[in-house]
């Protein structure tokens, strides 16, 4: 997950903090320290960490709040809205509407990885109802064209360029003709690149920008050049008129925050984040959902809105009334084990979870779990459908049969049925919970109290959050969805 080092420095200050028995200035300047030192270290601009901290200090004066107020509520509070005012420019990007073409142009350094983003930008519309095209614009770069179609074709969005054309202006203009005509209503044009900022990248852009009159121009931005992001940013933005801007490689680099706090001071708003290879490893960014991840407080309606991606809306009050009867076979865990990989990497969706921050998934280890969920549905998919619908039937001459349709060996098959035990123990405690009516969700808000939970969560799970005593107070905390957001400003994690 982005950043997940310094978010774990920031939750840890925080803990710290609420862990002394009273807070002075001395608890407060230690918290506030560690908070400063943990953003340097990302690369954060010194002037912006600094006059961070200048204005919590003004924002929480420990003399003047009375004894009745809640000293580490109101110092969380403070800091949660100075990340934000850090990250958000203060103004949105071009809204794009279905139906109606839109022209997209991207620019940035070459190696910035911009291509690629291209393309993962395109998928994520499409995933979401738009008609995407991709126009290769990008006559510098050898192979531009053939990394372009490659990945286009692998998306299924169509694409157009061409191997002998060398004016990237008229590929860009037949381009746009082209998917104008076939009712495409989000038209990406991907740009040429340089080494560095040179006098003939940025005429090629301005010329590009003047045929294609892009209704967006969005400036990749590569996250590990930290602070020389700034210039590079304020470079592109006056050359060509930049509304947005995405960072990639966001995956492991510990200069991450200088790209997000520079880009930020050019008042352009970041709009999307890419945290790896894959087309799904691209997440939205939306300023107070990140820092509330950022702070280890989740993002319970990025979360939802998540499942509600990988899980038909018709599917969820099916799936609760299996559960709640008692019903967990291995095709319900099958299909949670494919839900779960649809909604990208685990750092992610574990970062969403309030009380937990991305450090405690390492790298390694959300590899090594998806791999595990992957090689579990290879062998269910060597399964009859009764086995998978009644496990209880899997005899050793049955589980010997599955590990030689699955390649797999005896004992990791026995290792995949011990783990749906072991699942469904976790989920027989959900047995007689009461399944709301469509739009009711306090009837299960009333289910959800914390010694409901803590009999569902594992053992390790409930002991990082603090025991019953820390799980009451993150009940207490969510109330409802909207209290517990509403705690942080509000914000959702849409687009």
């Amino acid at each position: 997950m982005v950043l997940a080092q310094l978010g774990g420095s920031i939750s840890r200050a925080l803990q710290q903090m609420s862990n002394a028995t009273i807070i002075d200035e001395k608890v407060l300047n230690e918290c506030l320290n560690e908070i400063t030192r943990a953003l340097l270290q990302a690369d954060v601009q010194f002037k912006l960490v600094r006059d961070m901290s200048t204005n919590i200090k003004k924002i929480v004066n420990l003399e003047d709040l009375a004894a009745g107020h809640n000293k580490r509520r109101i110092i969380q509070q403070a800091v949660y809205n100075e990340l934000c005012k850090i990250l958000d420019p203060g103004k949105p990007a071009f809204t794009l509407k279905k139906g109606k073409p839109s022209v997209v142009m991207f620019v940035g350094l070459q190696g910035s990885g911009k291509t690629t983003t291209c393309t993962k930008y395109a998928y994520h519309h499409q995933k979401r109802g738009w008609k995407p095209a991709l126009v290769c614009a990008d006559t510098f770069r050898a192979g531009a064209f053939d990394q372009l179609k490659q990945n286009a074709t692998k998306a299924k969005i169509p694409f157009y360029g061409s191997y002998t054309e060398s004016d990237p202006m008229k590929i860009a203009v037949d381009g746009v003709e082209t998917f104008k005509k076939e009712n495409c209503d989000l038209i990406i044009v991907d740009t040429s690149g340089r080494h560095k900022q040179e006098a003939a990248l940025f005429e090629e852009m301005r010329q590009v920008s003047e045929a294609t009159k892009p209704d967006l121009v969005i400036f990749v931005m590569d996250s590990s050049i930290g602070q020389a992001a700034f210039d590079q940013a304020q470079a592109f933005r006056q050359s060509v008129a930049v509304g947005a801007v995405i960072i990639t490689k966001m995956d492991g680099h510990a200069k991450g925050g200088g790209a997000l706090s520079a880009v930020a001071a050019t008042k352009s708003p970041i709009i999307f984040i890419g945290t790896g290879e894959h087309m799904d490893e691209f997440e939205v960014f939306d300023v107070k959902p990140f820092v509330s991840r950022l702070l280890g407080m989740g993002d319970l309606s990025g979360l939802v809105n998540k499942i509600q991606d990988v899980v038909p809306m018709d599917q969820q009050p099916e799936l609760l009334q299996k559960l709640s009867e008692g019903h967990f076979t291995l095709r319900i865990m099958y299909e949670q084990f494919q839900n779960m990989l649809k909604m990208g990497p685990l750092g992610q969706v574990f970062s969403m979870l309030p009380g937990f921050s991305a450090e405690m998934m390492p790298q390694g280890r959300e590899k090594e779990s998806q791999a595990k969920f992957k090689r579990y549905m290879t062998m269910m998919d060597s399964m009859t459908d009764e086995g998978n619908t009644n496990p209880k039937i899997l005899t050793e001459s049955r589980i010997m049969r599955i590990a030689r349709g699955s390649g797999r060996l005896v004992h990791e098959v026995m290792e995949m049925l011990e783990e749906y035990k072991r699942l469904a123990k976790i989920f027989s405690k959900m047995k007689g919970l009461k399944i709301p009516k469509k739009g009711d969700m306090s009837s299960l808000s009333r289910n959800m109290n914390a010694q409901n939970m803590s009999k569902v969560l594992p053992p390790q799970m409930l002991k990082q959050i603090g025991g019953m005593g820390g799980l009451q107070n993150l009940m207490k905390q969510m109330g409802s969805a909207k209290d517990m957001m509403g705690m942080f400003g509000g914000g959702g994690g849409g687009e």
